[in-house]
């Protein structure tokens, strides 16, 4: 790859977006392919599937053969509370192979103890994100039933348009939230991409069970994603 192309690859991964090299196999030539310019891209449509599966593979452009090596940064899930389903969901996630970070202020229930080998924060959501922001390949889930605690990293969360974004709680308390959101001046289609009450309806009543149930539904996110605008949060900003 030439040096330039590396470049570009290493900047993109750096700052966690979806990226392709793209080689013609008869002339040799590359091309780096950035997600948000797929549908410049005379073989957008084979991208597309490449970026959405996250599978390397050879395509057919029509005047012969390319390979499409794809890089997609780690899926991650950002857990904004410490507490009983937090820690289901760390095994579950990791087995899924997605990283999982934990916030929450609350130092009582954010300690290494509860978390073993678990990336903490005992700190305000606020503080964090301004240091490690969202991206539109992290998962959140919102699950400590305190609006101060949960509600900035939601709107954040869409602004930035995470690829699943959950919140904990009952249908009347989502209300209640929905309404706080409005007030925020967070847009009505912004609003709906929430998934409350969190997780697959399979019943879950545990909190293992409501970890399977909020994992189940991040998976399901991610491979089914929308692309392009919406993944970069234009919609969510609206």
């Amino acid at each position: 790859m030439r040096l330039e192309l590396l470049k570009g690859l290493n900047a993109e991964r750096e700052a966690r977006r979806a990226v392709v090299s793209v080689t013609e196999l008869a002339s040799g030539e590359q091309r780096l392919v950035r997600e948000a310019e797929i549908r410049l891209d005379p073989l957008a449509d084979a991208i597309e599937k490449a970026i959405r599966s996250g599978k390397s593979g050879m395509a057919d452009s029509g005047e012969g053969e390319a390979f499409i090596n794809v890089y997609l940064p780690p899926a991650k899930l950002l857990v904004i509370g410490a507490v009983h389903i937090s820690q289901a969901l760390v095994p579950i996630a990791r087995a899924a192979g997605y990283d999982i970070e934990i916030i929450d202020p609350r130092t009582a229930f954010a300690t290494p103890e509860r978390f073993p080998g678990v990336t903490l924060h005992a700190e305000w959501p606020d503080v964090v994100l301004g240091a490690r922001p969202l991206d539109p390949y992290t998962a959140l889930a919102v699950i400590t039933h305190d609006p101060k605690i949960d509600d900035g990293p939601l709107i954040e969360a869409l602004r930035t348009g995470c690829f699943y974004i959950g919140a904990l709680g009952s249908r009347k308390t989502h209300g209640r939230r929905v309404e706080r959101l409005r007030e925020a001046g967070i847009a009505e289609s912004a609003i709906e991409r929430i998934d409350a009450p969190i997780g697959a309806d399979i019943g879950a009543a545990t909190p293992g069970e409501i970890a399977v149930a909020i994992m189940a539904s991040v998976i399901e996110a991610f491979r089914k994603r929308k692309m392009f605008a919406d993944r970069r949060g234009e919609e969510a900003a609206a």
